[in-house]
């Protein structure tokens, strides 16, 4: 007589539940590994990116002439080089990431998260940093993040889905600003509109991770300062309505002007992008001016401009207009580079002019909410927006004057930009170009269980 034939459940018993154990010890040492490397990359990035700052900072002190032949011959080198070995680092990188995450696994998609694109993107922007150009870090550090946690994932055999790309550009953003809190509202907002259980916990892993690994190497520091004092009820009253409407709006303006001169089916951008030499070298001369008319203030990050006018300091009231143009041309070029820290140096700009209407001691408080409402305007996630400004001046105490403001900021911004900045731009990077997509089209994440998330 013929035995039964038995399941191979009851033949092994406990086999399954090993392999699973196993491979969620993988996806786990696959997170750790990929978010430890994150913080390392991220504070490298950040020394070499202020090393560069400085070193131009000392040139032009000593030469003023050389902003006027910096940018544009650096913005023409840069273009030269992205478009012939790493088109997909060009812009801010944040665009890639939200591609990259709605087909996960592509190899259409890809070079949107290589390690080569990204270090390629580190280094050209810190050479734009050298050129004068007003760029920022943080979006390439997201482009960054996600490509280390994916090239991780894979060196370790687990599948990168979309949840890894998403947690890889969260923790980029945590590490950048040391703001863990915004890493994950910001993949909640931008990265990612759906979101699961499974991708939360994986976020939030990674980016306790990359910022516990930059705070162990540059200590627990608050990006800005940390910003004290209070505003009245009747002051909030009157300056989150105007804040947000005024600085939502020209956020939504900078918004607009990028699409139309960079984003897909944008009015100039076949223009631009079919002579981007000219393009670079117009927009580099641009620049160049700038920073030569105002002796330095417009060029990089902002970084510095914008800590002291939180610290209450005096600045131009020109700086804030004069920051919006030169963030915009540097950002029409198409030169690697992101727009996180010039836009906050614009919004404080912003806000320092409506710092005369009211007492002195108010005024780093007046200059946050003014940089909430641009912000808010420009990327269009009011509570990223909320968090990265509470987080980086250590200001929780302000939080709901930033929400009214960032609320109506976001409102305003809409009303003058119709689509979301990143959203649009990251149909440019999508095969056919993403048309039949909209701007808030939710970076796929699968319904059913990932256990590659």
């Amino acid at each position: 007589m013929k035995r039964p034939h038995l399941p191979a459940r009851n033949l092994l018993p406990g086999m399954g539940e090993e392999l699973i154990s196993a491979s969620d010890w993988s996806r786990r040492a696959a997170t750790l590994v990929g978010a430890v490397l994150i913080g390392l990359v991220a504070i490298g990035f950040a020394i070499a990116g202020d090393h560069a700052s400085e070193l131009f900072n000392r040139t032009t002190a000593a030469h003023p002439w050389v902003y006027l032949v910096s940018a544009p011959l650096v913005f023409v080198a840069i273009i030269a080089i992205t478009n012939r070995v790493a088109p997909d680092a060009r812009g801010s990188g944040i665009p890639q990431v939200i591609a990259a995450s709605r087909m996960p696994g592509s190899a259409a998609m890809a070079g949107l998260v290589a390690i080569r694109t990204a270090l390629f993107k580190a280094v050209l922007t810190v050479a734009a940093l050298l050129g004068g150009a007003s760029v920022g870090r943080e979006g390439p550090t997201v482009q960054l993040g996600a490509a280390i946690m994916v090239q991780v994932h894979r060196l370790f055999r687990v599948k990168a889905s979309a949840g890894v790309y998403i947690a890889g550009g969260a923790a980029g953003v945590a590490a950048a600003f040391n703001t863990p809190l915004a890493g994950i509202a910001f993949a909640i907002e931008e990265l990612s509109v759906a979101y699961e259980q499974r991708v939360a916990v994986l976020v939030m892993g990674a980016v306790m991770i990359a910022g516990l690994t930059a705070q162990g190497i540059s200590g627990d520091y608050v990006y800005f300062g940390q910003l004290g004092g209070s505003l009245p009820i009747l002051t909030v009253l009157i300056v989150a309505p105007i804040a947000g409407l005024a600085g939502g709006a020209a956020g939504g303006l900078f918004s607009r002007a990028v699409l139309a001169l960079r984003g897909p089916g944008g009015r100039f951008a076949g223009r631009l992008k079919a002579r981007p030499l000219t393009t670079a070298l117009v927009c580099g001369v641009v620049v160049g001016v700038l920073g030569y008319l105002t002796a330095g203030a417009t060029s990089g990050t902002g970084y510095v401009s914008t800590r002291d006018l939180l610290s209450g300091a005096d600045a131009e009231y020109w700086f804030g207009p004069a920051k919006f143009v030169a963030a915009l041309a540097t950002s029409a070029s198409g030169i690697p580079g992101g727009i996180f820290a010039p836009s906050l140096a614009v919004g404080a700009g912003f806000g320092e002019l409506l710092t005369p209407f009211f007492p002195p001691e108010q005024a780093g408080l007046i200059v946050l909410i003014g940089m909430g409402g641009y912000f808010t305007g420009v990327v269009r996630a009011p509570l990223t927006s909320v968090i990265i400004l509470s987080e980086a001046t250590s200001s929780s105490h302000a939080i709901l004057p930033l929400f009214a403001t960032a609320l109506i900021g976001d409102w305003a911004g809409s009303m003058v930009c119709k689509e979301r900045l990143y959203h649009a731009l990251s149909r440019d990077f999508l095969p056919g170009k993403g048309d039949s997509e909209g701007d808030d089209a939710p970076a796929t994440i699968a319904a059913k269980p990932d256990k590659g998330s």
